[in-house]
């Protein structure tokens, strides 16, 4: 695919991963249409994109029908979606706050369901491309990061079974994979007294963050090669095929760090979203 001309809609776009992959394709010549929260945020990368916003929640369904039928009126249709809006939140099963687990849910299963659900009508009047933002947590459990695997893995569910649906309609279908990316929510979370001395302890390759622009070039080349999946860095595609065992290491792991964090986490009530975008989505929700 050429992306020169494509109307590409991209979700959670006003900062990290969505930002960057909606500059490096209006480079490429692609139409850009921004959908999320944090409205000044994300005016702020579409005029630098040359393309438009619209603020949107992905849980609302109003709200997002308004802004796809806003994007078809503007550019004619839509050829390409990356549904990238997520969130995370820290903490522990036994004592996380219930609307930190259930908000990254909604945001991040249930809002990329509703994005390719609305969408999926005009992708399938330009025969387009839908990528799907899962993580290397769909493959890899880790303590302290249940809300999101639970979601991300539901992601890469639901797209393997969307792949097969509507393939003879012209549509193709992606998943992508990421390990720690050096954005905001991440940062965030590194700054948390309990999660970030954790996930920077991970062993060898699993605690190392990559730049955010690696996850840009491989995004647009998933996107003009229409591919199943795309990996960031490449090694998580290799771990996919060992993903059995990947229980067993956490199972090992585990022990010698979290019951002291557990108990910490239990007695100090640290849980919650991290980062502006877990902000910008739990304000969401209030309104």
């Amino acid at each position: 695919m050429d992306v020169a001309g494509k109307v590409v809609l991209i979700t959670g776009a006003a900062r990290g991963i969505g930002a960057e992959v909606a500059r490096r394709l209006a480079a490429k010549g692609a139409k850009l249409a921004l959908v999320g929260l944090e409205g000044d945020q994300l005016r702020e990368v579409a005029e630098q994109c040359g393309g438009k916003a619209w603020e949107a929640d992905v849980t609302d369904w109003e709200a997002l029908e308004a802004a796809v039928n806003g994007v078809v009126d503007h550019y004619g249709g839509i050829d390409v979606v990356v549904a990238n809006a997520g969130i995370a939140a820290t903490g522990f099963i036994r004592s996380m706050d219930p609307a930190a687990f259930e908000r990254v849910i909604e945001v991040n299963l249930l809002g990329v369901w509703r994005t390719v659900r609305t969408c999926l009508p005009h992708l399938i009047a330009s025969r387009g491309y839908c990528l799907v933002v899962s993580s290397l947590a769909a493959i890899v459990h880790i303590p302290g990061n249940g809300a999101y695997s639970a979601a991300k893995a539901g992601c890469e569910a639901f797209a393997d079974s969307l792949r097969a649906e509507v393939r003879h309609l012209g549509v193709d279908v992606g998943v992508a994979y990421f390990s720690w990316i050096s954005t905001d929510m991440v940062n965030s979370a590194d700054e948390h007294p309990v999660f970030g001395p954790l996930r920077s302890g991970m062993p060898g390759l699993a605690g190392k963050k990559y730049p955010v622009s690696d996850v840009g070039k491989a995004v647009v080349r998933a996107i003009t090669r229409r591919s199943k999946a795309v990996h960031v860095p490449g090694w998580v595609g290799g771990l996919k095929l060992f993903r059995a065992f990947t229980p067993k290491v956490v199972d090992r792991q585990a022990p010698k760090s979290v019951p002291a964090a557990d108990r910490e986490m239990a007695a100090n009530d640290l849980s919650g979203l991290v980062g502006p975008g877990g902000t910008a989505a739990a304000t969401s929700k209030e309104r």
